[in-house]
C-alpha cells in the first residue's frame, strides 16, 4: 500500500466514526403537550323562533304598451331574403363542418335583414360566418 491510500483510508475512518458519533448522540424531540380541554357550551338562553318567509306584495301590474310596434325607421333588406333561403338550402346538402356553418350565416341573414341592416354590412357578416365555404349566387 503506498502512502497516499493509508491516508486516504484514515481520513474514511475518521469521518465515518465522527457521523456514527454525532448520530448516536441525537436527542429525540419531547412530544408536544397535551391540548386543552374543549370549553362546555352554555345552554341556550331560549329556542330561536323559525324564520319564515312571506312573499312581498310587488303592486299592481304596469299598463300595457300598444300592441303595434313602433317603426324604427329601417326598411328590411329587400333581395336578401333568397340570399338567406339559398343558404339555408345549401346548408341542407353541405358536408358536416360547413353544414353548421351555413345554418349559422341564414340565421344571422335573417337577424340582420330584419333588422335593417345595409346589404353590403349583411354579405360581409354571412362571408365571415361561412369561414371560406362558397356565398350563394343570390347573395353576390
Amino acid at each position: 500500500m503506498s502512502k497516499g491510500s493509508l491516508i486516504a483510508g484514515c481520513r474514511t475512518a475518521a469521518l465515518a466514526g465522527l457521523l456514527g458519533a454525532s448520530l448516536w448522540s441525537c436527542k429525540k424531540d419531547e412530544p408536544p403537550p397535551p391540548l386543552p380541554a374543549a370549553p362546555v357550551a352554555a345552554e341556550p338562553a331560549a329556542a330561536e323562533a323559525p324564520l319564515q318567509l312571506v312573499p312581498e306584495d310587488a303592486g299592481k301590474p304596469p299598463e300595457p304598451a300598444d300592441s303595434k310596434p313602433k317603426a324604427t325607421g329601417a326598411k328590411a333588406s329587400s333581395g336578401l331574403g333568397a340570399c338567406c333561403k339559398a343558404l339555408r338550402q345549401n346548408a341542407a346538402s353541405a358536408p358536416p363542418p360547413n353544414d353548421g356553418y351555413m345554418k349559422y350565416a341564414a340565421d344571422l341573414c335573417d337577424t340582420m335583414a330584419k333588422s335593417g341592416q345595409g346589404k353590403d354590412t349583411i354579405v360581409g357578416a354571412v362571408r365571415t360566418a361561412l369561414k371560406g365555404a362558397g356565398l350563394p349566387a343570390d347573395c353576390k
